[in-house]
């Protein structure tokens, strides 16, 4: 207490600390290596024997023996792990010390054994029966089991801790517990009652010790409680240990299959999941596992159901290991090779249940002679034990998991073969869902890019390119798509759509949307009325679906149709719920279009509004879905001003500007669907259009024939007079009769020519076969049969007839 006054007189800075009350030096502690030579020799040695170190270090232990039963005792040493008894000790004055010594047999450090040999300097004497100290112990203990006094040294253990331990009471009385157990978690037991001993707290402590004569650590659930006497002083320490192994593995068991329920199956990517069975079983279950799988697996042939076929082929597909690099793999990921019928992986699959071999040096020269690599490897990390379980799912033969111990001196058992067999199951089911939905994937691609366009289109309003990226095998193919349809007047259209959903549905749906929007623009009808038929149809679709699996069938679809006339560069849109279209300009502007967002398809009943643009020669139209702009971790916008500054210093060709697109917005897999639709717009030149005013007059029909033929010479299209006269005649008198002016001819030489009657008459003729003495209605049939193809389009509040002719003859 005084020390205590004088150090906080001191500064008052420092924290009073409790005085130790272990006395490292009342323990007699000396080391004895193999050949019987004292290597080690402490101060509380010295005390016992009066010997100082340099007297006794290097010289033979036998010297500091008394008396043939000491020397009796000395021979026993080397046969046991562990000794006690009492021996005669020699004192350094002559006189004998009989001592009671505990002797650990350990490994050294510069490998082989040595002893150690412990001894208390002054042992307590017996206690009588009604010491108080026992009586204290016992009524508090909460399990008299052992208890130690203030120094730490062990006063009394009952009949339990002695079997427990091996040991009689009166060989450890005195001792420490890291002198009685020499293990290292027994360290972590004295240190907890150090601070039972500072702050007068029970303490739990649970720790695996391997205890002498026993072949496997064992874990052990210790209560430490404070001992004191009536006047509430410290007097010791109670300890009562219960043993929780089989409670403790189960536990980590349950931990185990739990953290694979959670860790394996993550993606429905087949590799990946197969190394998420090896990195769960490493380090708990194993030091080192491989999975090796069917070579057929990736492929969509039938897998067999019962045993492969001898030699058993596998492809290794993950491994893991506790050592950095897997340095105990033969094969690399990929590889397929030959499993010999003895080898583990093999039996495993053969007989169709888990099995556990013991790796002995029969069994590793028997691989060295069919493998001689794998025994190698086997040899130079020690494998001792292997557990091999066959991956099987719905009765398929998937391959094959083994698990390898090395460093876990602890062989497989029964547990750790259905442990090893729970989460291989767990596994072989996520393995086989990954294989079926890669099927599925693959049917879906082949579907969804055959729906695509496989080409270029017949046309010479825009030049395209196009780039479609299907998403990560997570999110399944997606239903986006893109088209460039030719129409008549050498205008092209151009769409982007995108179904709500994925893999073979959506891709489905996509194909029958696409189609559906090729023959409404067959028939020309402007963007805004083609998405509200779209809109109809989408209903249609949904209603199908629901009546065919009563279930909700609702589908979701985006579109956007934009129209370009090459001969008067007007291009008009109207979207569908579709993110706006990208306009970037020769003189390197950018701008988003504000088009009318409109509905998403499938809504019905609400309108759609088209918007009209001219656009400058050689300009970008940008088409894209919004998988392109969207991502994880990036918000919609960031996405956009990415797009704007590509665009802003664009490529010259629509092929590069997508992959400038695609580098920058898309540097990983996406998530979604992307599809992409790059045109460059071009213009027909005045000189290859002509037009003239249709009088309401028939007579007016020979001068506008002799018009069209001096325009067809100067394009020197001599072989086009007669066809292109006579058709020419017939459009205009059934303008002039049929039709309401004002009426229009224009001539258009593109890749085709292109004859176009325009009058103000909404009434569009149909073809028919004149009868023998009809007078008329063979204008038509005779134009259907010169002309290459021919039609009608509403056109500003009218109608326009047109024809086409091949340039070439």
């Amino acid at each position: 207490m005084s020390a205590m006054k004088r150090a906080e007189g001191a500064g008052g800075q420092e924290p009073v600390r409790p005085v130790d009350p272990v006395d490292e030096e009342a323990t007699a502690t000396a080391t004895v290596d193999a050949r019987g030579l004292v290597t080690g020799w402490n101060e509380g040695a010295r005390r016992l024997l009066g010997h100082p170190p340099s007297e006794v270090v290097g010289r033979p232990a036998a010297d500091l023996l008394a008396g043939a039963p000491a020397a009796r005792a000395a021979e026993r040493f080397g046969s046991l792990p562990r000794w006690s008894g009492p021996v005669t000790l020699r004192h350094r004055d002559g006189r004998d010390v009989v001592a009671t010594v505990l002797a650990h047999r350990r490994e050294a450090g510069g490998g082989g054994t040595e002893w150690v040999v412990v001894c208390p300097v002054a042992r307590p004497s017996r206690p009588p029966r009604d010491d108080s100290l026992v009586t204290w112990g016992m009524v508090q203990a909460p399990c008299a089991m052992a208890l130690y006094d203030a120094g730490l040294r062990l006063w009394w253990a009952n009949a339990r801790m002695e079997a427990v331990v091996g040991l009689p009471q009166e060989v450890m009385r005195g001792l420490r517990i890291c002198e009685i157990v020499l293990d290292p978690q027994a360290g972590v037991t004295e240190q907890r009652m150090r601070t039972v001993l500072e702050t007068g707290k029970a303490q739990d402590v649970q720790v695996p010790v391997h205890l002498s004569g026993q072949a496997r650590a064992r874990v052990w659930a210790t209560s430490l409680a404070p001992v004191r006497d009536a006047g509430g002083r410290m007097r010791g320490v109670i300890l009562a240990a219960h043993e929780v192994t089989e409670g403790h593995r189960a536990r980590q068991r349950l931990a185990l299959v739990n953290d694979a329920s959670v860790r394996i199956g993550s993606t429905l990517d087949l590799a990946r999941t197969a190394q998420e069975l090896a990195d769960v079983a490493v380090p708990q279950l194993a030091d080192f596992v491989t999975v090796d799988l069917l070579p057929e697996i990736e492929d969509d042939d039938d897998l067999p159901t019962g045993a492969p076929p001898s030699p058993v082929m596998l492809r290794r597909v993950a491994s893991r290991s506790v050592l950095p690099g897997c340095p105990e793999a033969v094969l690399e990921h990929g590889a397929v090779a030959a499993y010999p019928d003895r080898s583990p992986a093999a039996e495993c699959l053969a007989i169709g249940r888990p099995v556990i071999r013991e790796v002995n040096p029969g069994i590793v020269e028997r691989w060295a002679d069919q493998h001689p690599e794998r025994a190698e490897r086997v040899r130079r990390f020690g494998i001792h034990s292997v557990l091999a379980v066959p991956i099987r799912a719905r009765g398929i033969t998937l391959g094959a998991a083994v698990f390898s111990r090395h460093r876990n001196p602890q062989p497989y058992e029964q547990d750790d073969l259905l442990l090893g067999q729970e989460i291989s199951a767990r596994a072989a089911v996520c393995i086989d869902n990954a294989r079926r939905f890669s099927r599925e994937r693959r049917v879906s691609l082949t579907l969804q890019r055959s729906l695509l366009p496989q080409g270029s289109s017949r046309q010479n309003a825009v030049e395209v390119a196009s780039r479609y990226l299907p998403a990560s095998a997570e999110a399944g193919v997606g239903g986006d798509w893109f088209d460039v349809i030719a129409l008549s007047g050498a205008r092209v259209g151009l769409v982007v759509g995108d179904v709500v959903g994925h893999g073979i549905q959506a891709s489905a749906t996509m194909g029958r949307l696409r189609m559906a929007v090729r023959t409404l623009a067959d028939i020309d009808l402007p963007p805004d009325e083609l998405l509200t038929h779209l809109d109809d149809l989408v209903n249609r679709l949904s209603a199908e679906a629901e009546d065919a699996g009563g279930t909700d069938g609702d589908i979701g679809a985006t579109c956007l149709y934009a129209v370009y006339d090459p001969v008067s560069r007007h291009c008009t849109m109207a979207r569908a719920g579709h993110p706006a279209p990208v306009l970037a300009t020769p003189d390197g502007a950018v701008e988003f279009l504000d088009l009318p967002a409109g509905p998403p398809l499938g809504l019905g009943g609400l309108p759609f509004e088209a918007s009209d643009r001219v656009l400058p020669e050689g300009s970008l139209l940008v088409l894209y879905t919004d998988g392109l702009v969207e991502a994880r971790g990036r918000d919609i916008e960031d996405g956009t001003d990415v797009l704007r500054k590509v665009l802003g210093g664009q490529d010259p060709t629509p092929e590069g500007t997508c992959d400038a697109v695609f580098r920058a917005l898309l540097p990983h897999h996406p998530a979604d669907d992307v599809a992409l639709l790059v045109a460059r717009t071009r213009a027909v030149d005045e000189s290859q259009v002509a037009t003239w005013t249709v009088p309401p007059d028939p007579e007016a029909v020979a001068g506008i024939r002799q018009d069209v033929c001096r325009q067809l010479t100067a394009w020197n299209l001599h072989h086009l007079l007669f066809s292109g006269e006579l058709i020419v005649s017939e459009l205009v008198t059934n303008a002039i009769r049929y039709g309401r002016p004002p009426a229009r001819l224009r001539l258009v030489k593109d890749r085709t020519l292109i004859c176009e009657v325009s009058d103000a008459g909404s009434t569009s003729p149909h073809l028919r076969r004149a009868r023998v003495f009809d007078e008329g209605g063979r204008g038509l049939l005779l134009v259907a049969q010169l002309a290459q193809s021919w039609g009608t389009r509403p056109a500003g509040g009218g109608k326009t007839i047109w024809a086409e002719l091949a340039l070439r003859p």
